[in-house]
């Protein structure tokens, strides 16, 4: 199992309503730990389908970033708002993003 497995997983933010407002997921564990006790309701589709593609990810049945497309989907269907997050330095290595130059 590949519980803090961080490669291949782009970072995501969610802004959560309560004392823990906001959640940053860098890892399969950490988006593990906030469905299971962060999450506002448990019982919509795409939730579901995010806790099962999360099992899938952390066996390594699918990749990191496939789960994170099913985590981004069950938090439009909660009305999470959701930011996604580029690494410092990522830009560097990713051709489809803009260098610190072409800014």
């Amino acid at each position: 199992m590949c519980w803090n497995t961080s490669a291949a997983f782009t970072p995501v933010g969610f802004a959560l309503r309560g004392p823990a407002s906001r959640k940053i997921v860098w890892t399969l564990g950490d988006a593990a730990r906030l469905l299971m006790n962060d999450w506002p309701c448990d019982d919509g589709e795409e939730y579901v389908a995010a806790v099962k593609a999360c099992v899938d990810a952390i066996s390594g049945k699918i990749a990191p970033e496939q789960f994170r497309e099913a985590l981004l989907r069950a938090a439009e269907e909660a009305g999470i708002a959701a930011l996604c997050l580029v690494p410092q330095g990522v830009a560097a290595r990713r051709p489809d993003l803009p260098s610190k130059a072409q800014r």
